[in-house]
């Protein structure tokens, strides 16, 4: 199709005078301010959503959620590690008074139930107990445990009981030569370098230990956050290893060039375990009236030390069970296929859910990942996030759909995965904003949380989270950085999804396919609208004109997959074929 046919179908009447629309340049708006998407609220969708939507919202209490979360980012948590096996019993325990009985002795009849599998692991299990840094004659130490949760080194050893004093060594970037050219023979290391490849080279070098501070990545704003520590992993080894801040780095230095080149003195008591233990998995379920063996699955991960990652996954999908077996009991909701809860290990759980057993694997309907869901936005930074399951903005990035500073790249368009549930999860979230204004947003598929497992295995899925963190994998990420108020905006619309897609009935599945077609309509408008911005300042028209049209095709194709929504047979024939005739025409 030529330049000018390609202006003239989406009313590019002179495509070189029209520009993009204000509202179309997120990196204008101010952060504060809520996204330009609006939600979808044809009158059919209010009559069905309504009912589970609004007890939903009433119900959800990030109060509670925020009592969880403080106390399971108390510890430091790792598989099989006694803070992740704390926040296991925590879970359990609410749980319980929920309700929820253990599956192992509930009644065929039983709604509400829960497990906790438990597994060897092929380590010894490794628990954070307590450090402190301090220069040799001072009282104040430069870094503790109590205010650095992150100082010990994943898989460091401990000093002997009481702790080491001993002569600090600067070895700078840690290298063979760095360490040839001093002698660290029972002394400690103090390095800049990469801790992975320092640490047994000091070792091997006879220092008793080492200090290592990071550069972290630009969006934790060293220059800023100068007390703050990223938790990394080293090889398990004989010695102790802490991580230093910044600020502490530079205390160091100082005090060493105060001394006119005499040794600096530090004492440096470490104090971990290692255990043998098992991996914990917890997994409650609302048993589905008529289709049990079909499943909504949430998942959220225990282990990492942060309030925000994960604690607020933890707390808000505890508040959601509660809530939902609270409405169920209540006959408010009615789930027809089954509601899982899973807390365990990032990724690998929910990959075990799903590879442990085929039959429940090919049952499993759609998943969301809870990661970072309580962010205080005001004093983190960036703003809630729905990473989507692959679709046109993976490819095409552009508009409000943009990557996060965590990292992203473009997909092909073979990856593109025509669903609706990216839509559909995003109309909760926007139904929540209208009543409180929250910011709602989404970015291109990244990966990197516990939805990559369901859609490596073919399932529709999505992760809510929070990006850009200034604190993210930081022991900042502490509950000061956490907010109820976002707590129960995630809980709210991530339990109303679940629960109106575990209901299935021919209501919601008609109401969901005239929102849809909303939905649809109102992104074609936006891409043809970036469109003719690319085009204003020189783009090419067949491109612009493919990019639309695989979107309308993305839209046309999801449609048809609607009826996953349903349980029980429902005509959909006609609705279909008047919900598609709306996308065709969309310009």
């Amino acid at each position: 199709m030529s330049s000018s046919s390609f202006c003239a179908r989406f009313g590019l009447t002179s495509a070189l005078a029209l520009t993009v629309l204000p509202a179309l340049a997120p990196a204008q708006r101010p952060a504060s301010q809520p996204s330009t998407q609006r939600p979808v609220t044809a009158a059919s969708s209010e009559a069905a959503f309504v009912p589970i939507s609004r007890a939903v919202h009433g119900a959800i209490d990030g109060n509670r959620a925020y009592r969880t979360v403080e106390y399971v980012q108390r510890f430091f948590r790792l598989p099989g590690n006694r803070g992740f096996d704390a926040a296991i019993d925590t879970v359990a325990s609410l749980l319980r008074a929920a309700g929820y009985v253990r599956e192992d002795g509930a009644p065929a009849s039983a709604r509400f139930v829960y497990r906790i599998e438990s597994r060897p692991m092929a380590n010894p299990a490794w628990t954070p107990i307590g450090a402190s840094l301090t220069i040799a004659g001072r009282t104040k130490p430069l870094q503790q445990f109590s205010t650095n949760l992150n100082m010990i080194a994943i898989n460091s050893g401990s000093t002997p009981e009481g702790g080491v004093t001993a002569d600090v060594v600067d070895v700078g970037a840690g290298g063979s030569d760095q360490f040839a050219a001093v002698d660290v023979k029972g002394k400690i290391a103090l390095s800049t370098g990469d801790a992975r490849a320092v640490y047994p080279r000091a070792l091997q070098a006879g220092a008793i230990g080492v200090l290592n501070t990071q550069a972290l990545p630009s969006y934790n704003q060293q220059s800023k956050n100068t007390t703050a520590i990223r938790f990394t992993s080293v090889v398990r080894d004989s010695g102790w290893i802490l991580y230093i801040s910044s600020a502490t780095h530079d205390s160091l230095r100082a005090a060493m060039k105060s001394l006119n080149g005499a040794p600096l003195r530090v004492h440096a008591d470490v104090r971990t375990l290692f255990e043998t233990r098992p991996e914990l998995t917890i997994v409650a379920e609302i048993r589905g009236r008529t289709r049990p063996a079909e499943r909504f699955v949430y998942s959220a991960h225990v282990q990492e030390p942060g309030a925000n990652d994960n604690a607020t996954g933890v707390g808000t999908q505890a508040e959601m069970a509660r809530v939902a077996a609270d409405l169920v009991r209540r006959g408010v909701a009615n789930p027809q296929r089954t509601i899982t809860f899973l807390w365990g290990d990032e990724i690998r759980s929910t990959d075990r859910f799903l590879k442990e057993d085929s039959v429940r694997r090919a049952a499993v309907k759609w998943g969301m990942s809870l990661d970072m869901v309580g962010e205080n936005t005001a004093l983190t930074g960036g703003t809630f996030l729905i990473e989507k399951m692959p679709d046109p903005s993976a490819v095409w990035v552009r508009g409000e759909d943009q990557h996060t500073e965590w990292g992203g790249k473009p997909l092909a368009e073979k990856d593109i995965r025509a669903y609706w549930f990216n839509d559909f999860v995003r109309q909760r979230c926007l139904d929540r904003a209208r009543q409180t204004n929250w910011v709602v947003k989404a970015n291109p598929f990244e990966g990197g949380s516990d939805h990559t497992p369901f859609l490596n295995a073919k399932i529709p899925a999505v992760l809510l989270w929070h990006f850009t963190d200034q604190y993210y994998h930081t022991d900042l990420d502490r509950i000061e950085m956490v907010s109820a108020s976002t707590l129960a905006n995630v809980g709210a619309c991530a339990l109303t999804t679940g629960l109106l897609l575990a209901d299935g009935s021919r209501a919601i599945v008609l109401a969901a396919l005239d929102e849809l077609a909303g939905v649809a309509e109102q992104a074609i408008r936006t891409q043809s609208a970036l469109s003719r911005d690319t085009l204003s300042r020189g783009g090419n028209a067949d491109t612009e004109k493919h990019i639309i049209e695989t979107w309308r095709t993305y839209y046309l194709d999801a449609i048809d997959k609607i009826g996953d929504i349903a349980v029980g047979p429902v005509d959909l024939t006609a609705a279909i074929g008047r919900a598609k005739a709306r996308v065709r025409a969309a310009r």
